[in-house]
């Protein structure tokens, strides 16, 4: 078993051969642990919908997909 810094090379190592240095980087540059409390945050603008609210949103975007 390979160890955890083994492992890490080894992944970007096959990153880079697959995609090429500067893509590698931005690839792995897409995955960041973010700030705050995303729970907390959710329900300040979730708890305020109605399961109406909810259904006219999910309409308006198949209506705008279907569009397009």
């Amino acid at each position: 078993m390979m160890t955890p810094v083994e492992l890490n090379r080894r992944g970007f190592s096959a990153l880079v051969n697959a995609l090429g240095y500067a893509d590698a980087i931005r690839f792995v540059r897409q995955f960041d642990n973010g700030s705050g409390d995303y729970t907390k945050e959710r329900h300040q603008w979730l708890d305020k919908l109605t399961l109406e609210d909810i259904w006219a949103d999910i309409q308006q975007r198949q209506s705008l997909a279907n569009t397009d």
